[in-house]
């Protein structure tokens, strides 16, 4: 026996070069084949980490001893081709739901994620850009911000593995202690500062959070070419498919280089060329992890073809209050297009962005995200994605503004990222995807960023919100046949108001006598029972 392993926890298996190769990051591919205990079969890449060092990281499903076997392109490489071994797989014994249930899948129906054992998912992420970078400390500050968003409530964090937005490359932003991801002309790996990055990712795994990993910025494609961005991406699928991860293309996946000077050209030679590495990812991949792109605006349309992707990221603005209608019509407009897919907002109104979108502006975008249908949504604070630090901010973007200051330290501790995560405990207690957007229920005024948004099944329950209650909404087509109760939610705390009986009038219209302690935005919740 080769080795051992719990069941959906990583293993490594390595393996030594008979003899030194010139470039072996672009010159060979080592794959390795595992047979399941129950005979289920996957190909997974390796990964070259150095000198004559390939490593492959694997993990298995099902309990029981698992049979591996390599192939090498170098098929005279006696020391990576038909290399042959044997794991051990016991049963998980710890409590992480990431092994205990399994990765994140998209249900059967295609229209929310599930654990792999089936059990619903809602996606509640951060937005760590450039966490892999050094501004970012490990393990202090990587652990502290860690703790923070797992006590809050995430599960998720969006994380950018190469190329950063907001500069050109080569910039001593966009390294680690290592230096930088990718050679100066971006055609070769350096596994150093993969070394380092691999501690980060590993403790967001081990702490219960999925990496949504990021390949690079869009506009990287041209310059690094279809094929070469395949071979990072397949670095990439060797190194952390065996984690609990989802794959996201691309950040802003069809937006040019920001001083480009031929944008339309390299805009569209990035939405033919993210559909390519797309379909390539889904091949390599042997764990089928969720494929993904982060978008200008609607993921679907960074790419030609929208069945390379398994669910739909949308980017809906940073206008403040002006963005949350817009969220609104975002959301729903995805929901409906074909072909289905769950949707997710991850990027808008990040807190604290250009000295506005503040905590209420937050949880308006939150509930308007979610309560009209999106089945997940990416928080996001300015000065966490960038990582300023006190004294050494990022500064300004290749465009020569700077979108804010604030040091991480401070930002990590705005109130919404605990207001998201209470709406996200909140929300979960109930059948989110079993549930569809009413607006007949309420006066909905699609252009209105105050409307009330209505959630909810018909006879089991209604989920209201009000972006600023002063006096309680009228809430329509109540059903004379079931008796609902109610309470208020404070979005704010977290705490709850009892209401009630809800007594409809003749017509079905049923507006509450009971007014909340405060007047801000609240959630009302009308269940039957």
């Amino acid at each position: 026996m080769d080795g051992k392993a719990q069941r959906n926890c990583v293993t490594e298996i390595r393996w030594e070069a008979a003899r030194d190769a010139a470039d072996p990051y672009n010159q060979i591919d080592l794959d390795v084949e595992v047979v399941h205990p129950s005979g289920k079969t996957f190909r997974q890449p390796a990964f070259w980490n150095g000198g004559k060092t390939w490593v492959a990281r694997v993990a298995i499903d099902e309990v029981g001893v698992a049979t591996y076997r390599t192939t090498c392109s170098n098929q005279n490489e006696s020391g990576l081709h038909h290399q042959s071994g044997s794991i051990e797989v016991s049963e998980y014994t710890g409590s992480n739901p990431l092994f205990s249930k399994g990765c994140i899948r998209i249900s059967d129906d295609k229209t929310h994620f599930v654990y792999s054992n089936g059990d619903p998912f809602f996606w509640i992420g951060d937005t760590w850009w450039m966490g892999l970078s050094k501004r970012l400390d490990f393990p202090e500050g990587f652990e502290t911000l860690t703790e923070d968003r797992v006590e809050k409530g995430f599960n998720v964090v969006q994380i950018v593995a190469g190329p950063y937005p907001d500069m050109d490359y080569g910039d001593e932003r966009g390294m680690n202690e290592a230096g930088l991801p990718l050679s100066k002309d971006l055609k070769n790996i350096h596994p150093e500062y993969y070394d380092l990055a691999d501690l980060k990712i590993e403790h967001l795994v081990k702490s219960g959070l999925s990496p949504c990993i990021v390949g690079m910025w869009g506009y990287y494609l041209p310059r690094i070419g279809v094929e070469g961005t395949k071979k990072f991406w397949r670095y990439l699928v060797a190194r952390y498919g065996a984690y609990p991860v989802v794959w996201c293309m691309a950040g802003e996946g069809t937006m040019a280089y920001y001083l480009s000077e031929n944008k339309e050209e390299e805009s569209a030679i990035q939405k033919t060329g993210w559909t390519e590495v797309a379909k390539y990812v889904q091949e390599i991949d042997g764990y089928d992890s969720p494929i993904t792109i982060h978008p200008t605006k609607y993921g679907r349309e960074q790419v030609v073809d929208p069945t390379v992707l398994d669910f739909e990221m949308l980017q809906t603005g940073h206008s403040d209050l002006a963005s949350v209608p817009s969220t609104a019509k975002a959301v729903t407009k995805s929901i409906d297009r074909d072909p289905r897919m769950p949707v997710i907002n991850s990027e808008v109104n990040y807190e604290g962005i250009m000295g506005r979108s503040f905590q209420n502006i937050v949880r308006m975008s939150f509930y308007s995200s979610i309560l009209n249908g999106a089945v997940g949504f990416t928080y996001g604070a300015n000065g966490i994605w960038q990582f300023n630090l006190p004294g050494k901010p990022y500064g300004p973007s290749p465009h020569g503004r700077c979108w804010g200051n604030t040091p991480w330290q401070e930002a990590y501790q705005f109130p919404g990222s605990r207001q998201v995560g209470l709406g996200a405990k909140f929300l979960s207690r109930f059948p989110l995807w079993e549930m569809e957007r009413h607006p007949e229920w309420v006066d909905y005024d699609a252009g209105d960023p105050y409307t009330a948004i209505a959630f909810g099944v018909r006879k089991k329950i209604r989920i209201v919100y009000t972006p600023l209650l002063w006096n309680p909404p009228k809430i329509y087509k109540v059903e004379n046949d079931v008796t609902y109760r109610a309470f208020y939610f404070d979005p704010i705390s977290g705490d709850e108001t009892e209401i009630g009986k809800v007594v409809p009038d003749q017509d079905g219209v049923w507006e509450t006598k009971i007014i909340p302690p405060e007047v801000h935005d609240w959630v009302i919740v009308m269940e039957v029972g």
